[in-house]
């Protein structure tokens, strides 16, 4: 028998950010703020709510699954065969907040979904402190 949990990967990006949460909580819940960052989409912050993130390549349909406003938000990410959860974690420091998150649900058999997610999360974080940056 073999151990599938051990098989599944997780992609991990933390920063510490020069923000307030309440204002990183915006960029990741208001969907004009979201579309800028990250993809066009419907998202609501409510629990259980199925929305899509969509771009060029296609579409991602997702859920919330877990809401703690300004501390942590998770979904559901299916796209093309790929069932993840990608989780937020929003932890105050003497500077901002300390920013985490974690697309976890890649299979060994996975590789470019795996690598895409690894470069695609860098490029998005990067876009998001830029949002971050001009917003009150």
């Amino acid at each position: 028998m073999t151990d599938t949990a051990a098989e599944i990967r997780s992609v991990v990006v933390e920063r510490e950010i020069l923000h307030a949460p309440e204002k990183i909580w915006r960029a990741l819940t208001e969907p004009h703020l979201i579309e800028e960052w990250l993809m066009r989409n419907d998202f609501r912050p409510v629990l259980d709510h199925k929305f899509s993130l969509r771009g060029d390549w296609g579409a991602v349909d997702c859920r919330v699954i877990e809401i703690e406003p300004r501390k942590t938000l998770s979904y559901s990410w299916a796209a093309h065969g790929l069932e993840s959860i990608v989780a937020w974690t929003l932890t105050p420091t003497s500077k901002g907040t300390n920013l985490r998150m974690e697309q976890k649900g890649f299979r060994a058999n996975q590789e470019q979904f795996y690598q895409g997610a690894k470069m695609g999360w860098g490029s998005f974080f990067a876009k998001l402190e830029l949002v971050l940056g001009r917003i009150d």
